[in-house]
C-alpha cells in the first residue's frame, strides 16, 4: 500500500534530489543574497513528503526593496539572484520604455507543497522547494497594475511589455510558462530554475514577437537606495543609473519599428513540462 498525505496525493516516502540541498547551500555559501528588512531567514522546512528547503528566506521585496511584494513569499535561495538579475535586465527595463517609469510591486507566489498544476497525482511542481515564482501583475510607479490576464491580449503597450519581459525571463530561468503555454498559465508567468534532462530549457509559448530591446545593449537598471528607516541595515553602496539618453522612450514616445525586412523573432526553448 502506498501512504500519501491525504487529498493531495504527495508521498511520503518521496526524497529531495540532492542537488536542491546543495544548490541552496552553495547559494548561501556565495553571499549573494544579503539578510535584510526585505529577506528574512526562516527555518528549514521538510515535508511532507519531498517538500521543503534546508533554508528558506521569507522576501517581502525584490531589488534592494524597490520591487515589493503584495504578501511576503518564501523561497529557496538561488530563485532571489534569479529574479533580481530579471527585474534589473528585462523589467525594469521594458517598464522604462513602454511606460517611462519603473515597476514598483508584484502580484506574485511562490512556495507551496503540491504537484504540478494542482494534480492528485504525478511530479512535484517547483513550487515544493521555493524553486518557482508566479507573477500574476505588475505594478508600476504611477498605481497602474499591468496584468497577464487582462494585459496579454490588452493594449498594445501592455501587451508588448509583457512580451519583453517575459522573452527576457527566458534568458534567465530553466522553465518560463505563460498564457498559451496550457491551460493553467492563461493568467500568469510561471518562472522556475528546474533542472531538465540534458540541461535543456523550456519558454512556452513560442513568440512570434520581434523585441524592441537588445539584451546586448540594455544597462541593468539600478534602483536608488531605499530611504533610511530605524531598522538597521547595511546599505549598498551603489549609485542610481540614470537610463542612457535615447535608451527607454518616453510614456507617450513613438516605439521604435523593426528594421525593413525583419522577420519576426521566434523565441522557442523547447520541450515539454
Amino acid at each position: 500500500m502506498v501512504l500519501t498525505v491525504a487529498g493531495c496525493g504527495l508521498l511520503r516516502w518521496e526524497k529531495r534530489a540532492p542537488w536542491r540541498d546543495d544548490a541552496e547551500r552553495e547559494c548561501l555559501a556565495s553571499k549573494q543574497v544579503k539578510i535584510t528588512e526585505y529577506v528574512e531567514p526562516a527555518r528549514g522546512i521538510d515535508g511532507p513528503g519531498a517538500c521543503g528547503m534546508i533554508a528558506p528566506l521569507k522576501v517581502t521585496a525584490f531589488a534592494e526593496g524597490s520591487v515589493g511584494l503584495q504578501s511576503r513569499q518564501t523561497f529557496a535561495c538561488p530563485m532571489l539572484p534569479a529574479i533580481d538579475k530579471w527585474i534589473a535586465e528585462s523589467v525594469q527595463p521594458a517598464a522604462m520604455f513602454y511606460f517611462g517609469q519603473p515597476v514598483k510591486g508584484l502580484k506574485a507566489g511562490s512556495y507551496a507543497c503540491r504537484n504540478q498544476n494542482h494534480a492528485y497525482g504525478g511530479p512535484l511542481s517547483e513550487h515544493a522547494f521555493g524553486n518557482a515564482l508566479d507573477v500574476m501583475a505588475f505594478e508600476l510607479a504611477d498605481g497602474r497594475t499591468i496584468t497577464i490576464a487582462k494585459g496579454w491580449r490588452g493594449l498594445l503597450r501592455e501587451q508588448e511589455f509583457l512580451r519583453e519581459v517575459f522573452i527576457g525571463s527566458c534568458r534567465v530561468f530553466a522553465t518560463v510558462l505563460g498564457p498559451g503555454a496550457d491551460p493553467y498559465h492563461y493568467d500568469h508567468f510561471h518562472l522556475d530554475l528546474a533542472r531538465h534532462a540534458g540541461g535543456r530549457t523550456i519558454c512556452k509559448p513560442v513568440l512570434k514577437f520581434m523585441p524592441n530591446l537588445d539584451p546586448a545593449k540594455i544597462r541593468p537598471y539600478r534602483p536608488s537606495p531605499p530611504a533610511a528607516t530605524s531598522v538597521p541595515m547595511a546599505q549598498p553602496n551603489l549609485r542610481p543609473v540614470q537610463p542612457a539618453q535615447g535608451l527607454y522612450s518616453s510614456p507617450m514616445a513613438p516605439l521604435p519599428m523593426p528594421a525593413p525586412g525583419g522577420a519576426p523573432r521566434t523565441i522557442d526553448l523547447g520541450g515539454l513540462y
